[in-house]
């Protein structure tokens, strides 16, 4: 996303992701897409849109003005709204060690949007737009447990993106992109928007899927510990100041998130 803001705009670095991510997985969708029964066609959409569409364009319009590194950290929220979410819209438990969970990351949540001042490029606002797609994220986890699960993985992402590409190429349109895209200071940044679609979306989403079918919806959404550390390694390489309340608030959100994700071990004593 960093390397595709350089020389686009956010609206088109998003659209690129998503349309060249649905390109890439077309055969996929002509060939199963008339294999899927028609009440579940609109969930696959659904999860599309959830799990991809607004996402990339949250992200890229967020990271317009704070860091990838603090993006990558807020990241870190989605196993939590995947409880929230769960419990609100699925009618899933919530007992009370998750709620404090909850509590504890949001704090973290809170003191990273407030490490670098109100008035910085890190700004509550922006933050609060990461936030937003991790809410998207939780949501769609729980609705492919719920609803999907019986649809093979590669089939959902493949034509879950390729009905997404259709908006999204419109915007792209709509933005001018295609006036631009053949000259050379935009090739950089169209290659990085490609690689992000077609690694970050497409083969990313399909893995994903898969773990949210086999291993459960909060396991699965807890792959998002490891976000905040790549993004903060990638965020040193790029020149990203990144200090110590960034690095305090990084562990007191996974601090709530694992806690909130743990269960205690009841050990019984035999008579």
């Amino acid at each position: 996303m960093k390397l595709g803001l350089e020389n686009l705009t956010d609206f088109q670095v998003a659209s690129l992701r998503i349309v060249s991510a649905g390109l890439v997985l077309l055969p996929i969708t002509i060939k199963h897409i008339r294999k899927i029964p028609f009440n579940k066609i609109g969930y696959v959409f659904l999860s599309g849109i959830l799990g991809s569409l607004l996402p990339a364009y949250l992200f890229c319009f967020a990271e317009t003005k704070i860091d990838s590194a603090v993006a990558g950290t807020l990241n870190a929220l989605t196993p939590i709204f995947a409880i929230l979410t769960g419990a609100v819209m699925f009618q899933l438990e919530l007992p009370q060690r998750k709620v404090k969970g909850i509590l504890i990351a949001f704090a973290g949540c809170i003191l990273l949007m407030f490490s670098k001042g109100i008035k910085s490029e890190a700004n509550i606002g922006y933050s609060l737009i990461i936030v937003l797609a991790t809410i998207f994220y939780g949501i769609n986890a729980n609705l492919i447990k719920k609803y999907l699960h019986d649809i093979g993985s590669l089939k959902t992402v493949a034509i879950g993106l390729s009905l997404c590409a259709i908006p999204a190429f419109f915007v792209l349109v709509y933005t001018g992109y295609f006036k631009i895209f053949t000259k050379e200071f935009t090739l950089r940044s169209t290659a990085a928007s490609m690689v992000l679609g077609i690694i970050g979306s497409a083969v990313a989403n399909i893995l994903y899927y898969m773990l949210i079918k086999r291993a459960g919806v909060l396991f699965s959404s807890m792959v998002t510990y490891g976000i905040p550390v790549v993004a903060i390694f990638w965020g040193l390489i790029a020149g990203e100041n990144i200090g110590w309340k960034q690095i305090l608030s990084l562990i007191v959100i996974l601090g709530g998130v694992y806690y909130a994700n743990s269960s205690r071990k009841i050990i019984t004593v035999p008579d």
